[in-house]
């Protein structure tokens, strides 16, 4: 074999053959230097990298027993690098001729590294006459590729099908650095939740399964709505007739599975046709394209919405900036908003972040399109809404989810005989009304009371155990159910502060070695947000504060200071004046613009917060009607007053227990009826 076809492999790739921790491979290559198996010398360097000889490597893993594989000389080259068909050939050029060659095997069920280069090509003209998705791949390759056909042949042997052989080649494109397959990959739950939600509403339309993707190289999401659909049912699959290498791919992926496929015709603007009951399935950026923008991928929905009918649906993730934040840019804004009004999108759901694997901290969304009830005047149009970006997609997640989607597909009698988990069905009108986040009504705070009278009598009823239950003075509170036209509806952080409501201060950065627990400047850290009644006080001098941190600034009355890790919690510094320290932080309401907010709200609006929540800016914030804002305050002082009562009354009855417990039982004290008295004690030498 050749140095191109030569087998290699990094110490990654061997430590993922023998099913251990990279380090481990590390440790075993240091203790063997001198031992009577030393690991494998490297056979060469690839861009600073060593590589290995993998039949090497495979032999000193059965001789010496190490690793958890016992079949890791047969595994082998189902972990190494891609053989290039010459020295200076690409990676990308690399994956599609080995991934030609195992659609061809898979096709005709021939060793193909036993055939010359003509008859290689004869039997690729003779499954793809139309070169549609392996001849010219195989074509443009040189006479020295019959190595790569030979590595197709022994990587089906390790991965006993062709099927299984394509799949392991395209889980290497994350370690061999294939930008335009890796780029936009998605992870397996976020698979998992697009396809099942297509397959469930393929289901609603009856007949054979029918999916489109009329983007250019979407195949995992198509290969996970193989998964899902089984064996049940045939399924049918079109995709975009686009010549590129993405679009090749999908149709030799498809094609290797066994899977009927067609194509869709796309002009050069991005228009299409599809007729009949289909479900599309949709990614953007999409692997062929993955530089979209916003307005592009907005343009191509819109190709896609214009183009459908009542008997079609839609899933379609996108990044959350774009499918259901605020637009970036005002032309972005115009068009989703078009798109609102056509009454298709159906859906809205935010998922959280982590999902795309390139990119882990950016959020996704779905839009799920579906029949668009023309027959429902347009000022009582309806759209779900979901925030399940602070949740784990687990599996309950995903079935109720999933759930909420295939309903949001019906009519108002639909509708009302569901019981929705995760999802609000809001008026599209007061979506196209907003500036905000889409899904922003979903507040991820406290759930708002829907029953103002029983609340009301919960509230009377309270009331009056605590006027005649301690000696807390709560005052007069009073509460009658409210009226929901005057309801002020939450906000974000982030639209808060563009309005002006809200500011935002970072905390300072103060060294341990200047804090005491003596006196001065009262310090505030995240332990005193987890832990406000275990936390102990710091301090630090106001003048070694100055020093340290000359731009340094400290809390006034009413800020509420917040952290977000390891969860977000918050407090209210009511007399200000304290040093926040970072990563502690500060939201501070304008005193002459509050818009509703109350420095107590917000904090219980955090502290309500899941501990996935961390992405502070898109925190929901209750709002508070201007009329109640002065009296809420006044009565939260007063019950807060009463709560600080009532704590210190439980921690006298707390040491009195104790001190009860211990006395009696250590012979100490003596209990007695009450009302009698202690006896003084008699003094020597007294008469």
């Amino acid at each position: 074999m050749n140095e191109a076809a030569a087998l290699r492999m990094t110490l990654s790739d061997v430590a993922a053959l023998a099913q251990v921790q990279r380090p481990v491979v590390s440790m075993w290559r240091k203790r063997s230097i001198g031992s009577a198996h030393p690991f494998p010398q490297p056979a060469a360097l690839e861009g600073g990298r060593e590589l290995f000889d993998a039949c090497h490597v495979a032999s000193w893993l059965d001789a010496t027993g190490r690793g958890n594989n016992p079949e890791a000389a047969s595994d082998t080259a189902a972990f190494t690098r891609m053989p290039r068909t010459t020295a200076s050939d690409s990676p990308e050029n690399t994956l599609a001729a080995l991934t030609a060659l195992l659609t061809l095997k898979a096709m005709t069920g021939k060793t193909v590294g036993q055939l010359s280069r003509d008859e290689l090509l004869d039997l690729a003209d003779e499954c793809d006459p139309d070169d549609s998705f392996l001849y010219a791949e195989l074509e443009a390759q040189g006479p020295s590729f019959a190595s790569a056909a030979a590595f197709a042949d022994r990587l089906v042997d390790s991965a006993y099908n062709a099927a299984a052989a394509f799949e392991q080649l395209l889980a290497a494109r994350f370690r061999v650095g294939l930008r335009e397959h890796s780029d936009t990959a998605l992870t397996e739950s976020a698979v998992g939740l697009i396809s099942a939600a297509a397959v469930e509403l393929a289901a609603t339309l009856g007949g054979n399964a029918v999916f489109a993707d009329s983007t250019r190289g979407g195949s995992d999401l198509l290969m996970g709505v193989v998964h899902a659909a089984g064996e049940s049912a045939p399924v049918t699959f079109l995709t975009a007739d686009d010549d590129g290498g993405a679009a090749r791919l999908v149709r030799r992926r498809l094609r290797v599975h066994g899977v009927n496929g067609g194509q869709i015709r796309v002009d050069s603007s991005g228009e299409f046709a599809v007729h009949g009951p289909v479900v599309h399935v949709a990614q953007y950026p999409s692997p062929g394209q993955p530089g979209m923008d916003a307005p592009q991928i907005l343009a191509a929905l819109e190709h896609l919405v214009l183009q459908m009918d009542d008997q079609q649906r839609a899933v379609i993730i996108a990044p959350a900036r774009v499918l259901s934040d605020v637009p970036p840019e005002a032309g972005a804004a115009s068009i989703r908003s078009g798109l609102l009004r056509t009454g298709r999108v159906r859906a809205i759901v935010r998922l959280p972040q982590g999902l795309l694997r390139s990119k882990p901290r950016e959020a996704q969304a779905l839009w799920v399109l579906g029949p668009a009830f023309a027959e429902v005047p347009i000022a009582e149009r309806w759209t779900m809404v979901a925030d399940v970006s602070t949740r784990d997609l687990t599996e309950d997640v995903r079935q109720d989810l999933i759930s909420d989607i295939v309903a949001s597909m019906g009519d108002r009698a639909t509708l009302r005989a569901h019981s929705f988990r995760f999802a609000r069905l809001v008026q599209t009108r007061v979506l196209l009304a907003g500036r905000g986040s889409l899904v922003a009504v979903t507040s991820r705070g406290p759930a708002l009371t829907a029953d103002g009278a029983g609340a009301a009598l919960r509230g009377e009823h309270l009331v009056r155990l605590l006027r005649t239950g301690g000696p807390e003075n709560i005052g007069n509170v009073g509460v009658l159910p409210g009226d929901s036209k005057v309801k002020a509806q939450p906000a974000s952080v982030q639209e808060l502060m563009t309005a002006g409501t809200l500011s935002y201060r970072k905390g300072n950065r103060l060294a341990d070695a200047h804090l005491t627990a003596a006196s001065g400047t009262r310090v505030i850290g995240p332990a005193d947000l987890l832990q406000p009644d275990t936390a102990p006080s710091r301090y630090i001098s106001l003048l070694e504060f100055a020093a340290s941190n000359p731009g340094g600034r400290l809390t006034e009355p009413g800020d509420v200071v917040f952290c977000t890790s390891p969860r977000p919690a918050a407090m209210v510094d009511a007399d200000g004046g304290c040093a926040v320290v970072f990563p502690a932080r500060v939201l501070r309401i304008e005193a002459g613009d509050p818009g509703g907010l109350l420095p107590d709200v917000v904090a219980a609006d955090i502290n309500a917060l899941s501990g996935r929540d961390k992405d502070w800016r898109h925190w929901q914030l209750r709002r508070v009607p201007d009329a109640q804002r002065k009296k809420l305050a006044e009565t939260l002082s007063r019950l807060q007053h009463g709560q600080h009562l009532a704590r210190e009354r439980l921690k006298r009855l707390e040491e009195l227990a104790t001190l009860i417990t211990d006395g009696v039982a250590g012979g100490s004290l003596t209990l007695t009826e009450p009302g009698t008295t202690l006896a003084e004690p008699q003094t020597e030498g007294t008469t």
